[in-house]
């Protein structure tokens, strides 16, 4: 039976909150295409995540950080539950409060596609078809379908060997007994990781 390629032996000793840790990021190319489409056609905020604690090996996820931030200020529905995000919070990346822990790593899709193509426009599509004599509702519809597959096989293609990752602020876990010198660096800064990525060809099975 296949092993998940994120699946960790490593003892709690090597297992952080410290982005840094990070070697390999896993991502699926589904992910990374559903995501920059999401931002090209509505500009969500839809990214790939990956939660604490870190390792050197990380699976990064589709998920919809405005659709988090609405789900933890959304009163709930009449049934007293509220809408889930894109993937559910990691058991482990949660405060105390409940909400979603804010030192999961966010990887903007766009960062992980090597020259991104324009996602397609069906107005382009039409203008074409009419400069053609060709146009009618069937063959735009259809015309412009294929135009997005042909898009998202070319992201699928593009994904990229390496990817920055923004470290916002401490990631060292505070020490009550650490001096004022000592204390972390605060600053944003990037860290490079590899990119380790699952179905890029669209006969790949898909990898949960």
């Amino acid at each position: 039976m296949p092993t998940d390629p994120t699946e960790h032996t490593d003892d709690s000793a090597t297992r952080s909150a410290d982005p840094t840790r990070i070697r390999v990021v896993v991502v699926h190319a589904a992910d990374v295409v559903t995501a920059l489409e999401a931002r090209e056609r509505s500009r969500r905020r839809t990214v790939l995540r990956a939660t604490p604690p870190f390792t050197g090996r990380m699976r990064a996820r589709l998920h919809d950080a405005a659709a988090a931030e609405d789900r933890d200020a959304a009163p709930a529905d009449g049934d007293g539950t509220v809408a889930e995000s894109v993937d559910p919070p990691h058991p482990e990346a949660s405060s105390e409060s409940g909400r979603e822990s804010t030192e999961a790593v966010h990887i903007p899709p766009r960062d992980l596609v090597v020259d991104p193509p324009p996602y397609p426009d069906p107005d382009d599509t039409e203008d074409a078809l009419r400069a053609r004599d060709a146009y009618d509702i069937e063959t735009h519809r259809s015309r412009h379908a294929a135009a997005v597959a042909d898009w998202r096989d070319t992201v699928r293609g593009r994904i990229a060997e390496t990817v920055p990752i923004t470290i916002e602020g401490e990631t060292t876990p505070r020490d009550q007994s650490r001096s004022r010198s000592d204390a972390a660096d605060t600053r944003p800064r990037t860290h490079e990781v590899h990119v380790s990525a699952l179905g890029t060809s669209p006969d790949d099975s898909a990898d949960t």
